[in-house]
């Protein structure tokens, strides 16, 4: 890129703990600046005029589209006698609530284009009292995800309460009579009785956090759940009782017929479950044991069982076991190897959704009685192109044996090969559908899943050795994959692209940033990228467990020692680089990209592009669906151009 075009580098410089920390872009830290602006919008026309030149945008976006018609639907949610289950038609921006009773047909509840025909609102969640006949639901406008907190009548639809605001992916937990709610506001738990003034909510408890909320049917025990702390609340006296706190671990809960379920990694890295009496909920004995191999995903009760869910080296499976003694019953039949969505319940039937790498989500309904598994709800057919799945395990330089999942068309040789990754916050990479996935091997593409460590795809010791100060292990794997792929013939480094989004576009720019030979192209989408200043921007502070903070000398060191930003050197031929980001990011702060994206225009020889496309009235999460289309063939479009995929 032309001097004249590059960003100004300012001889910025901070003295923090003793190291010496340049950050010559600090003012592209601030979106609303003139000057800020007009760099953005010098970006804006350097990725039109090259995404116009991308051979095979046009296509990639039809071929998308054609495998995103599929539509959505959830497993229903049972209240009293009504069920609420999310359904998008393919071809809907957004998906819908609807609501049905046990032998009615369905009906809307909310429907985000019915409330902006632009698509610009999301519904963020929902929340059915125990009985059915109301509903709390959060809506949030140009991917903020700030939500607002509205109340309706189910029967009539008619609006009740709200809007509510401050209240941020609170959970509703609701008291029998569906008069009354607690949820959480600017990080205290209140109680809050439906039609009344929000300065009227009372406090639960002087804690303040971003907790987790669940009420038992009888309206006696709340309990709030946050990272490693449990704790139980009667809603009678207010009392407040420990069952979980501290470092050790992490626990969650439920409650059924006056006793605590508990599922808990202390002790167990992959999870056991435990019960209590809550009188005294710190006294535990254990009901199921760890799995050694599996970890615990999700627990329900069913006809008097209870319902584990685990993830087995990242497949999902099902079983039942004995409310009493713990003992394993049965297993519950499911459609693959692939991923189950969260099990709901009724009396002896169950719930719960099901998607592969080739297989729409669908949903599917388990009956005790009889022990069969049958299709409730599913997508219009539609057909995929034929892929070969393959698990194919790479060896990390301490030894450590990482899993990859690789897709492709029948063939043999190299061929160009996107990377993906995520590696932290203990989230699991399961199988699952992508159109995007598809396109890209419809197209003779390779797509390769590293299950890296940070993830939750072995448990907690696994997250464990891939945050804080054992960070640089997520690399080390990723990069230990990308060699494995390039050994074993299925690709090459001129061939090779990366992607990853939010913590995996870390995970992206650190690898590109210590291993830049090893990549033809890479794609950082809401990315990570300075470790120094993350915890100023977003949702930052919430994250010093995952990574640290640079206010202490000894983290700054792990800080320093992976921050992509900070590891840009002059003079080095970095690959193609597409950053992505959104105007309504309230998690990751487009920042982050903004300061890369101008120190690798500075840094690289490669002569290949290193470029930004920036949407606005977009944030971090669910977007429409065209927007999503779009923005997935974008992606594949560059990739496609720097890895040499060659698209008709």
């Amino acid at each position: 890129m032309p001097a004249r075009d590059l960003a100004e580098r300012l001889p910025l410089v901070d003295d923090l703990h003793g190291h010496r920390v340049p950050d010559p872009y600090r003012w592209l830290e601030d979106a609303t600046s003139a000057r800020t602006r007009s760099w953005l919008d010098g970006q804006d026309g350097r990725w039109r005029t090259h995404a116009a030149t991308l051979p095979a945008r046009r296509r990639l976006h039809q071929d998308v589209r054609r495998l995103s018609a599929t539509g959505v639907v959830t497993a229903p949610r049972w209240r009293g006698d009504r069920q609420f289950f999310l359904w998008q038609e393919p071809g809907q921006e957004h998906p819908v609530l609807y609501v049905s009773e046990s032998d009615g047909a369905p009906r809307s509840l909310v429907d985000p284009m019915a409330l902006d025909s632009d698509g610009l609102v999301a519904l963020d969640a929902w929340h059915p009292s125990h009985d059915g006949a109301r509903l709390a639901f959060q809506i949030s406008r140009g991917g903020t995800e700030n939500s607002v907190l509205h109340v309706l009548d189910v029967e009539s639809g008619e609006p009740l309460d709200g809007p509510i605001r401050g209240c941020r992916s609170t959970p509703v937990a609701w008291l029998p009579g569906a008069e009354d709610f607690c949820y959480v506001r600017e990080q205290r738990v209140w109680l809050h009785r439906v039609g009344t003034p929000v300065d009227q909510d009372v406090a639960v408890t002087g804690r303040t956090g971003s907790f987790g909320l669940e009420i038992d049917e009888d309206g006696r025990w709340l309990i709030l759940s946050e990272g490693t702390g449990l704790w139980l609340v009667d809603l009678g006296t207010g009392a407040l009782r420990t069952v979980h706190e501290g470092p050790d671990g992490r626990a969650a809960a439920m409650l059924h017929k006056d006793l605590l379920y508990i599922v808990t990694d202390q002790d167990a890295p992959r999870g056991r479950v435990c019960v209590a009496d809550p009188s005294a909920p710190s006294q535990w004995r254990e009901l199921i044991p760890e799995d050694p191999a599996a970890v615990i995903s999700g627990l329900a009760v069913l006809d008097g069982m209870l319902v584990v869910s685990r993830i087995r080296h990242a497949i999902g499976e099902v079983s039942l076991h004995d409310l009493g003694t713990g003992d394993r019953v049965a297993e519950v039949p499911v459609p693959g190897a692939g991923s189950l969505g969260s099990v709901s319940t009724r009396g002896h039937e169950a719930w719960f959704g099901y998607t592969d790498s080739v297989t729409p989500g669908a949903v599917h309904r388990y009956d005790a009685e009889t022990h069969q598994t049958t299709l409730w709800a599913g997508p219009p057919g539609i057909t995929v192109p034929e892929v070969t799945s393959r698990q194919v395990t790479a060896t990390s330089p301490d030894g450590t044996p990482i899993r990859v999942v690789v897709l492709a068309k029948p063939g043999s040789g190299p061929r160009p090969t996107i990377l993906y990754g995520y590696g932290g916050f203990g989230i699991p990479l399961t199988p699952s559908y992508s159109s995007y996935i598809l396109a890209w091997v419809e197209a003779g593409g390779v797509f390769a899943s590293a299950q890296v460590r940070g993830g939750g795809e072995e448990g907690e010791q696994w997250h464990r050795d891939g945050m804080l100060d054992r960070k640089q292990n997520v690399f080390d794997d990723f990069v230990a994959v990308a060699e494995h792929l390039i050994a074993e013939g299925w690709t090459t480094p001129a061939q090779l692209g990366i992607c990853g989004e939010s913590n995996g576009g870390l995970l992206v720019a650190g690898a590109l940033t210590q291993r830049p030979e090893l990549f033809a192209a890479a794609v950082c989408s809401a990315p990570l990228l300075d470790m120094v200043r993350y915890e100023r921007f977003g949702l930052g502070l919430q994250w010093r467990e995952e990574y640290g903070t640079a206010e202490d000398p000894e983290q700054l060191a792990w800080l320093l020692g992976y921050s992509p930003y900070h590891r840009v050197r002059e003079g080095v031929a970095y690959p193609a680089v597409l950053f992505t980001t959104f105007g309504g990011d309230t998690r990751v702060d487009p920042m982050h990209a903004r300061k890369m994206c101008a120190a690798l225009q500075w840094a690289t020889t490669s002569g290949r592009p290193v470029l930004l496309r920036h949407e606005p009235d977009v944030g971090h999460g669910a977007s429409s669906a065209t927007r999503a289309i779009q923005l997935a063939g974008d992606m594949l479009a560059f990739l496609a151009a720097h890895t040499g995929l060659d698209i008709p």
